[in-house]
């Protein structure tokens, strides 16, 4: 199972990017995708994810109102539309699969290496 995380990058507050997911070995219809990060000195924070139904779950308020999650099944790729970004958002953004909704922020699952997000001033 691979999942390969892009579209990180440098942008000014306020600036939007959107990350992708592409995942290969696996069911891409079986699993629910979703995002966490983790910056420098803190802990993993499980963001929101998306299941294979299209139910969206958000586990991150701070997010809430700034970050859309949307799949496309036929291109086995998840996507992360990240709008008015602030410099708490600079952070190592991972996709993670897990074939329960339930358990998805448990992030027991699968994992992608990961992509860099750095917002600044």
């Amino acid at each position: 199972v691979q999942l390969v995380e892009s579209g990180g990058g440098l942008v000014h507050t306020g600036g939007s990017l959107r990350l992708s997911c592409v995942a290969s070995g696996l069911t891409f219809d079986d699993y629910t995708i979703g995002w966490f990060r983790q910056a420098p000195g803190k802990a993993r924070e499980g963001l929101l994810c998306i299941s294979s139904g299209d139910r969206t779950r958000y586990y991150s308020d701070s997010v809430k109102g700034r970050f859309t999650i949307s799949r496309d099944n036929a291109k086995n790729t998840v996507y992360l539309q990240m709008n008015d970004l602030n410099v708490e958002d600079t952070a190592v953004y991972y996709c993670a699969a897990d074939r329960s909704l339930n358990a998805w922020y448990l992030l027991l699952g699968y994992w992608g290496q990961g992509t860099q997000v750095t917002v600044s001033s």
